[in-house]
């Protein structure tokens, strides 16, 4: 029997220890709704689970995917995986030509040139595809013609051209025609991870920046009595924490009834739940309502302040009303995730200026979530800009960020971004932790060491064996500007073998160099592959997957001066032990360099006082256990939000 193999790939987590809160529900679904029609066909469903698409890198994630030349493999492309999913065709078509590649998901479609124009695959299928596996698997499998399946575009093998996408008609899939993937098996259920759950199809708002009323906007509801049914028995099966994926739960039909079951259902508050509301229909009562349910966070969207804004994205809403629920939920112990877009057509600076001084008057800073505006695939925003209309420009690539509007251009934006991060003392963005664990025997390696001082630094330099997904090279030599070449040979050797991965590159030098060192290393990194990672932030100057940190040896003498200087420039730290750890851990990160604890032996008031005394990011561990422990606990890198 042939495989039909399902890949959907993670979110870049803010750390190699981590929880991606990956689940790769789209695959899970797509399998969910084939499996019960293609045995006949000869084919076996395999959704390809976290535990390795979270951990390989490219190199061994394509091996894995490509063995025993699967007949088909299928591709849900998001906003965060699609460069490296592209990427990752191309190599499975190399190794296995016969292999037919399917991609599908939000990213797919006819306003999409980024992908669109891309090689690797076969088949491009548009919006929503359970009803479809089937007759699509069927057809491939028997070689028969695809043109007049809705939502499809087929790549001629003899031109390379891929046809255009035939209509997809109205999309009306019932929430309860398939299986959901977690009970039929197709997807695991895990305490350590949360479960995602459509209790919603589609939206009935408007808003011009969402790809949810362009990808269907007849809501399909999956009725409460089912969805409190489904929610026990995913507790049943070990589930912690559910996600509720419905674009507005508060405005499903039914909603209070689907409280009610929760509340009769998590009495012992077993589970955990988390939901996106809209202000607007939340009434003290219904928040006590989700709290006695088990609520204890929500996502919430202000968007933005100026109500003219607000109607030009057909958004509507008050953020008055924002600020009413807001006190509410607190009141009932609900913490509000609150969003403010940057660069929405309709607001200048002024307003989202005034945006800021609204969450922090209202006691929402900490928890809000300010972010540049994405032009996203899918979505009318996306087909006013390639109108033209409101002076809009994007950038072409993930994460399509906002470059200009009428009323703002790239300095504006960028501006806006650096007075929120002044205004809430903090960043924005999630900036990866540096992978500064010690190397490990392990059949996934993820710690390289190059020594440019051996005898065969040069043949060293070369070899790359392939490794994680979230890799360390540690570059090492007494005299790092002397070895300068060997070091950019070794780096390019490694951003060959995985070229999506994440990479912490490490100098470990023996004593001072000249910084020139750093900005050719930097350079080499900033002409790797682009994916979505590498772009988030470049606006600012910083590639947050390929990143330089410096970790200076016990015994080795450098002055204040150049110590103070390599700050400047790039993450410092400084190899010791718990002894020396405890000594000054207020200035670390910031009138000295972080802490690399190098002891395996936690030391239970050592870690207390660091908890409480250090800035827990200028605190490192060469012990994973402790590395993960520190980042789990301290930091509190969970599952994703």
């Amino acid at each position: 029997m042939t495989a039909f193999r399902l890949v959907q790939l993670p979110v870049p987590p803010p750390s190699a220890f981590a929880a991606t809160g990956n689940v790769p529900l789209a695959a899970g679904c797509l399998g969910a709704a084939a499996g019960g029609g293609v045995g006949s066909l000869g084919l076996s469903i395999d959704v390809v689970p976290p535990d390795v698409t979270d951990v390989l890198g490219d190199t061994l994630l394509a091996d894995r995917l490509a063995a025993d030349e699967p007949a088909f493999l299928g591709l849900s492309l998001y906003l965060w995986n699609v460069d490296r999913s592209l990427a990752l065709a191309r190599e499975i078509k190399r190794r296995s030509p016969r292999t037919r590649i399917l991609i599908g998901g939000p990213e797919v479609g006819p306003d999409n040139p980024f992908v669109l124009d891309q090689t690797g695959f076969d088949v491009a299928v548009t919006g929503e595809a359970e009803a479809l596996m089937q007759p699509l698997l069927a057809r491939l499998q028997a070689g028969a013609p695809l043109d007049d399946l809705p939502g499809v575009a087929v790549r001629n093998p003899a031109t390379g051209r891929l046809s255009s996408f035939r209509p997809t008609g109205k999309i009306e899939t019932p929430l309860d025609r398939f299986p959901s993937p977690y009970l039929t098996g197709a997807l695991g259920v895990s305490p350590d991870r949360a479960v995602y759950v459509e209790t919603v199809r589609g939206c009935k708002s408007h808003c011009t920046f969402c790809f949810y009323p362009r990808s269907s906007n007849t809501l399909r509801t999956l009725d409460a009595a089912a969805s409190v049914e489904m929610v026990a028995r995913l507790r049943d099966l070990g589930a912690r924490e559910v996600v509720f994926l419905d674009p507005t739960l508060n405005h499903r039909p039914g909603f209070e009834e689907l409280l009610d079951g929760l509340i009769a259902l998590n009495g012992d508050r077993r589970l955990g739940f988390f939901g996106e509301v809209r202000a607007e229909g939340l009434t003290p009562k219904l928040l006590g309502k989700l709290a006695r349910a088990g609520f204890s966070k929500l996502e919430v969207g202000l968007q933005s302040v100026n109500q003219d804004t607000l109607k030009h994205v057909k958004r509507g809403g008050r953020p008055e009303k924002v600020a009413e629920v807001a006190r509410h939920a607190k009141a009932h112990g609900i913490d509000l995730l609150v969003d403010l877009i940057v660069g929405l057509p309709g607001d200048t600076p002024a307003d989202v200026d005034r945006g800021i001084d609204f969450l922090c008057e209202h006691g929402l800073g900490e928890n809000a979530q300010i972010f540049a505006l994405s032009v996203l695939p899918g979505t009318a925003m996306r087909a006013d800009a390639d109108a033209g209309r409101d002076g809009l420009i994007y950038e072409p690539a993930p994460p399509y960020r906002v470059r200009g509007t009428s009323w703002m251009n790239a300095d504006d934006i960028r501006g806006c971004l650096e007075r929120a991060e002044e205004r809430l003392e903090r960043a924005l963005d999630e900036v990866p932790r540096p992978h500064l664990v010690a190397r490990e025997p392990g059949p996934v390696p993820d710690v390289f060491h190059f020594d440019a001082d051996a005898p065969d630094a040069a043949q060293q330099a070369l070899r790359a064996p392939p490794g994680a997904a979230h890799a360390a090279l540690w570059l090492c030599a007494q005299d790092p500007f002397a070895r300068r070449d060997l070091f950019v040979h070794a780096l390019e050797a490694r951003l060959a073998v995985d070229p999506h991965a994440t990479l912490d590159v490490v100098l470990h030098p023996g004593g001072p160099f000249p910084l020139d060192l750093l900005d050719a290393l930097r350079a080499r990194l900033d002409r790797a592959t682009p994916s979505y990672l590498s772009r988030c932030q470049a606006h600012r100057g910083l590639n947050l997957q390929r990143r330089l940190a410096v970790v200076l040896p016990v015994g080795k003498a450098f002055s204040p001066d150049f110590v103070a200087a390599l700050m400047a420039e790039v993450p410092t730290f400084r190899d010791m032990g718990w002894r020396a750890a405890v000594k000054t851990p207020a200035a670390w990160g910031h009138d000295a360099p972080g802490a690399r604890i190098l002891d395996s032996d936690p030391d239970s008031r050592a870690w207390s006082k660091l908890s409480a005394d250090a800035d827990p990011e200028a605190v490192c561990f060469a012990d994973r256990r402790l590395e993960r422990a520190w980042v789990r606990g301290v930091l509190g890198f969970g599952e994703a939000e």
